[in-house]
């Protein structure tokens, strides 16, 4: 045997030991039902602004570790921190926003489970149902919501598999009222003493699963009196080399939750926008030319409304946003989920002509040609 070849030998030998010392030999089995991730998206990016180069630079877009399994035959438990946010404690929920998941699920009948912690709110609409490391950029509604909520969600799948209704109550954001809105709260509203969010999702699968939809409503308690509505609605074409995915997104804001409207007047107005709608479409395409060579297609655009504008000639849009997001995949490895990919995000935001004169805002654009790799590495 070779010098290097038994060093590494004692090398492995070492970590086993290691291993075994801190854990129990009797809870070792344990690990069998546990995988450890880290889901990953590393790149080069040139950024743009109104079609000048700003900066060209490597990046981790996305690196969320994560931890789940089955720690006993009626209990699951799954973890995941986002590394590449600020731990900043929501001063609501006591937890740090950086952490997507913290939660334990328990199998009350073979198709009926309970969930507990911090969760994946379960809006409809396959967008957001994506692992994130596979969105290069979010259409505005979902890249401006809090997806990630403490509470607690009943869900159950009828005995065909193919459809389910999950309903969840969750604390309605991470942070109260106070923080949330700050100085920019209108006078005349007070804070919630039941700040919840109620979230009903179903989800269906026809014709031998080629065609999957999830469909959710929600309601958020916002403010007293003052609540936010919203539906997403997600549809999904498979065949096997080829998908097509569409949503739809109306979010109706008592009190302006995403703040796009607010900030589009806040030239005119110091508070947070009454009554402000959105409203987006979604839609990606794949094709798999070759084994390893797949195309996407991503299409989105959002439109900003302010239904409560005092102005008695104002009008109630004031702008859309336009996306495409052309990418190409290369996938080397047969077994190992594993993507070199180059693409490019182009982004309009288009005022319109009552909106520039009003508050003074004008057109722009932005883009974002990446390169990179994208993983989930399963560690064990």
């Amino acid at each position: 045997m070779g010098q290097m070849e038994k060093q590494s030998n004692e090398g492995e030998q070492f970590v086993v030991d290691s291993i075994q010392s801190l854990v129990p030999v009797s809870k070792l089995s344990l690990l069998k039902d546990v995988n450890f991730i880290f889901n990953t998206r590393f790149a080069f990016g040139s950024t743009f602004f109104d079609g000048n180069h700003t900066i060209s630079k490597y990046n981790v877009d996305q690196f969320r570790f994560e931890i789940k399994g089955r720690i006993h035959k009626q209990v699951r438990f799954r973890f995941r921190d986002r590394y590449t946010r600020t731990p900043e404690v929501g001063n609501l929920d006591n937890v740090n926003r950086s952490i997507d998941l913290a939660f334990i699920t328990i199998d009350l009948t073979h198709n009926t489970n309970l969930a507990v912690g911090k969760l994946v709110a379960d809006f409809g609409g396959w967008e957001f149902d994506m692992n994130p490391i596979n969105i290069l950029a979010y259409n505005d509604i979902v890249g401006n919501s809090d997806n990630f909520l403490v509470g607690g969600e009943i869900s159950h799948a009828f005995k065909d598999q193919l459809n389910s209704l999950s309903f969840q109550i969750l604390n309605s954001r991470t942070n109260t009222f106070e923080e949330q809105y700050g100085v920019t709260a209108p006078p005349n509203i007070k804070a919630s003493e039941y700040p919840l969010a109620f979230v009903a999702n179903w989800r269906g699968s026809f014709f031998n699963k080629k065609i999957e939809t999830t469909y959710s409503y929600s309601f958020f308690s916002e403010a007293k009196g003052i609540g936010m509505n919203y539906i997403a609605l997600g549809n999904k074409f498979k065949t096997k080399n080829f998908n097509l995915y569409y949503d739809f997104q109306y979010s109706q804001e008592g009190l302006d939750r995403r703040k796009i409207v607010s900030n589009i007047i806040n030239s005119q107005y110091q508070y947070a926008a009454e009554n402000a709608v959105y409203l987006g479409h979604w839609v990606r395409a794949g094709y798999l030319i070759k084994p390893k060579i797949n195309l996407l297609l991503t299409l989105m655009t959002t439109s900003f409304y302010w239904k409560d504008n005092p102005d008695p000639n104002g009008k109630s849009k004031l702008a859309a946003s336009y996306g495409i997001i052309p990418t190409i995949e290369y996938l080397p490895f047969k077994r190992f989920n594993m993507k070199f990919y180059v693409g490019y995000v182009a982004r309009n935001y288009n005022y319109t002509s009552y909106a520039e004169t009003a508050f003074g805002v004008k057109d722009y654009t932005t883009a974002l040609l990446s390169f990179g790799v994208i993983a989930p590495i399963l560690l064990l």
